[in-house]
C-alpha cells in the first residue's frame, strides 16, 4: 500500500483507458529534463538497433501482417511531425496527415528517405520540446480534439515512442543474426554489468561484483 501511495505522490496513477495525470507536486523542470533525457535516449537505442541492420533488410518482414523497420520508423516520423509542428498552438492530428499511408511502402520510398523523414520528426520533437518552461506543462493542447495539459502531451508521446523502439529494436536483434551486438546488458551477464539511467551499459568494479554473489 505504501508502494502504491508513493506513485501516487510522485508520479500519479495510471487509470484504465487514460494518459496519466501526473501529481501538481512533481517539480516541472525536473520532469522536462527527465522526459527529454529519455527520448533522446530512446532515440539512441533505435538507431543503434537499426545501425546493426544489413541494408536488404531495411523493409524485410517477419510476416504478412508485420511492420518492417523503415516502416515503423515512417510511422513515428509521421507521428512526430504531426504532433509537434505548432504544438502549442495546433491540435495534434493535422488535417494533411495521413496515418494510413504511414503503414504502407510508397513507390519513392527508399531507405534514404526513410532515415530523411526520421531525422525531420526527432528535430520537431526537440524544437517544440526544449524551449518549454515549467510554467508551460500545465497549458493546455489538444490532440483529435481531446484536451491535454503539455505534460500528459509529452508522457504520451513518449510512451507512445518506447512501444515502437521497442519493435525496432526487436525486428534489428532478428535481422541482425548472429552479429548481433547487445545494447544493454549481455544475455548472462548481469552481474558483470549494469545500465545507468541514459541507457547505457557498463561494466561493474570487481568489488562490486563480488558484494552481488
Amino acid at each position: 500500500m505504501e508502494c502504491l501511495e508513493s506513485v501516487a505522490r510522485h508520479g500519479g496513477i495510471l487509470e484504465a483507458g487514460s494518459v496519466p495525470r501526473y501529481d501538481a507536486g512533481v517539480a516541472g523542470a525536473d520532469y522536462l529534463r527527465g522526459a527529454i533525457a529519455e527520448l533522446r535516449k530512446y532515440r539512441r537505442l533505435a538507431e543503434a538497433a537499426i545501425a546493426q541492420v544489413p541494408e536488404e533488410h531495411f523493409f524485410s518482414t517477419i510476416g504478412p501482417e508485420s511492420n518492417s523497420i523503415a516502416i515503423v520508423m515512417k510511422h513515428i516520423a509521421g507521428n512526430m511531425r504531426s504532433r509537434w509542428t505548432d504544438f502549442l498552438t495546433a491540435d495534434g492530428e493535422k488535417p494533411d496527415r495521413d496515418r494510413d499511408s504511414e503503414f504502407e511502402r510508397e513507390g519513392g520510398d527508399d531507405s534514404a528517405g526513410v532515415r530523411r523523414r526520421w531525422d525531420a520528426g526527432w528535430e520537431a520533437l526537440f524544437a517544440a520540446v526544449e524551449p518549454l518552461s515549467e510554467a508551460d506543462l500545465s497549458r493546455t493542447v489538444t490532440i483529435r480534439g481531446e484536451p491535454h495539459t503539455v505534460m500528459e502531451a509529452i508522457q504520451r508521446q513518449l510512451t507512445h515512442y518506447a512501444y515502437h523502439v521497442g519493435q525496432i529494436v526487436f525486428l534489428a536483434r532478428h535481422f541482425a543474426g548472429p552479429g548481433w551486438k547487445s545494447l544493454s546488458i549481455p544475455k548472462g551477464q548481469s552481474k558483470t554489468f549494469d545500465v545507468n539511467k541514459s541507457g547505457g551499459a557498463y561494466r561493474i568494479p570487481p568489488s562490486d561484483v563480488r558484494r552481488q554473489t
